[in-house]
């Protein structure tokens, strides 16, 4: 794991979305077609605003995934994930080969499920840009997280410290509003990633940081998985390493 730090959001999300672009375009010297998996929240704010403004990346040769969507959240909803990307990024990509949503509304919800998973399990991903929840999770994997199923896609329940960074990022008006469950990729699957650039932003995620490089890999320490890909970059700005930085 290689663990960078920078003095703000800003700087941080520029680094990481160079970082993530340098492997997306080692990929298109290689490949036709390159699968990177995008996450959502205020982490990613401005790695995903930087990302968009990378040069000599050919999006139409570029298909994305991405990691969650709440159950029966309709996509209109302010704090719907596809709502999100589509605004952020397909939306301003308009020649972006492919964007596969996780569309967590429909009625036949182990049919969706069943569809997103058989579609990335074809795919070769070239990076997985994620964050890390105040809890420690990976995606929606809260702990303790399913560490053992090889599923691309699951339904997990949120649990009340991640319904409680939703509330607090501003996404819903109450914990009680957040659903109570989620689509989400797996931490097997988030692991096949050839490359992963987790974005990390803010000192309320310096204990999850914390836990990310010192936790034991376990269930109930799911960003701590990290530290079992050979190339995986933990991108930090200052207060979220404030509590692993060397003090004087």
């Amino acid at each position: 794991m290689r663990i960078c730090v920078y003095e703000d959001p800003k700087d941080l999300g520029l680094h990481a979305a160079q970082v993530g672009a340098q492997k997306i375009r080692e990929s298109l010297a290689k490949d036709p077609v390159v699968s990177i998996i995008l996450a959502t929240g205020a982490s990613q704010f401005t790695m995903l605003e930087a990302l968009l403004k990378m040069p000599n990346i050919d999006w139409s040769r570029v298909e994305m995934f991405h990691l969650d969507e709440y159950v029966g959240l309709d996509i209109s909803h302010p704090a719907s994930f596809r709502k999100y990307l589509k605004e952020r990024v397909a939306n301003k990509l308009p020649n972006l080969k492919a964007f596969h949503y996780i569309n967590a509304d429909e009625k036949d919800l182990d049919k969706e499920v069943k569809r997103v998973s058989e579609l990335i399990s074809k795919r070769k991903i070239a990076v997985a840009f994620i964050g890390i929840g105040e809890n420690g999770h990976l995606a929606f994997n809260d702990p303790p997280a399913n560490v053992e199923t090889k599923d691309p896609y699951l339904v997990v329940t949120l649990d009340k410290a991640c319904r409680l960074q939703q509330v607090g990022e501003g996404w819903f008006p109450s914990v009680e509003d957040v659903p109570a469950q989620a689509v989400t990729m797996s931490i097997h699957q988030i692991l096949e990633s050839d490359c992963i650039v987790c974005t990390v932003p803010d000192e309320r995620k310096a204990p999850a940081v914390k836990m990310a490089l010192t936790a034991p890999i376990e269930a109930l320490y799911p960003c701590a998985y990290l530290r079992l890909h050979k190339n995986c970059y933990l991108m930090l700005d200052s207060p979220a390493a404030s509590d692993v930085l060397t003090k004087a």
